[in-house]
């Protein structure tokens, strides 16, 4: 199937399926109603860029994909943790961050040492 060709919410739908998820547990991941859900994958519903953003940060569907059917469905796993490290870290303060920092430096340093 030409998936260049489908609507995104024909590509949610696929990216749902692809996950093995009901409509409700697809919907309470990126906290919509399971009706809601429903009328984006029958096209009664328009997708935002919004929903888009949530499917890619919870399920690590690539944004692209979604968007228009370009490329893999789904992003390198490595892509879709360090794209939710980032969005996490933006939402901590100054202080925060430097706490972030500052563990990661401490949790490096101490699994270098036990290889």
């Amino acid at each position: 199937m030409d998936t260049i060709n489908l609507g995104k919410n024909q590509r949610i739908l696929q990216v749902r399926q692809a996950l093995g998820l009901s409509q409700q547990k697809f919907a309470d991941g990126i906290k919509l109603s399971k009706t809601y859900q429903g009328n984006i994958e029958l096209g009664r519903q328009p997708v935002n860029d919004r929903i888009i953003k949530l499917i890619s940060m919870t399920y690590g569907a690539n944004e692209e994909w979604l968007k228009t059917g370009a490329g893999d469905m789904f992003d390198k796993i490595e892509d879709h943790k360090l794209r939710q490290i980032i969005e996490l870290f933006k939402k901590l303060d100054d202080t925060g961050q430097d706490c972030v920092l500052e563990q990661l430096e401490v949790y490096i340093k101490y699994h270098r040492k036990k290889a």
